[in-house]
């Protein structure tokens, strides 16, 4: 059942997570990587009037819960579409999961996003990027080395 309010709905996809592609490849640049964790995750996707971001989210056992991917339409970035969808997704597995975790490249605009949604940095993959990848990522014109693992908690406790 979709989540609504003020004209922004959240749908949960569960068919044809395919046709997301293309929102898919801003949060992770290689479709083979994509097809590791897209049908076995659970997709989420935020309107706003249109399609504007999406969470993919993959049980990982023992209470932990990943984001494989976020992504918000270049067109409607800052606004606040992701931090809605983490939100959300927070509360929807809150008495379902311990933490939700997530890794990302080491750039300072994204750790700090993820901080203010209350992540906190677990530690580092050193040269993950670099050896996983078949082309050089650069994000805000940092090249991606090292991956950075963040959680958050999920209780009543951080609500």
């Amino acid at each position: 059942m979709p989540k609504e309010s003020s004209g922004v709905s959240i749908r949960i996809i569960t068919g044809e997570k395919k046709v997301f592609l293309p929102l898919l490849l801003l949060g992770d640049e290689e479709e083979s990587s994509i097809d590791t964790y897209l049908e076995r995750g659970e997709l989420f996707a935020l309107y706003d009037g249109d399609l504007k971001s999406i969470c993919l989210v993959t049980d990982e056992d023992e209470g932990v819960l990943e984001i494989q991917n976020l992504a918000t339409d270049e067109r409607y970035q800052r606004r606040g579409y992701a931090s809605k969808l983490i939100d959300y997704i927070a509360e929807h597995y809150k008495n379902q999961y311990d933490k939700i975790i997530l890794g990302t490249g080491d750039v300072p605009r994204i750790l700090d996003f993820y901080q203010r949604r209350g992540f906190a940095v677990t530690h580092r993959l050193p040269n993950y990027f670099t050896e996983h990848y078949k082309k050089p990522i650069i994000e805000d014109g940092v090249l991606l080395k090292d991956k950075v693992y963040l959680e958050r908690k999920l209780c009543y406790c951080f609500q």
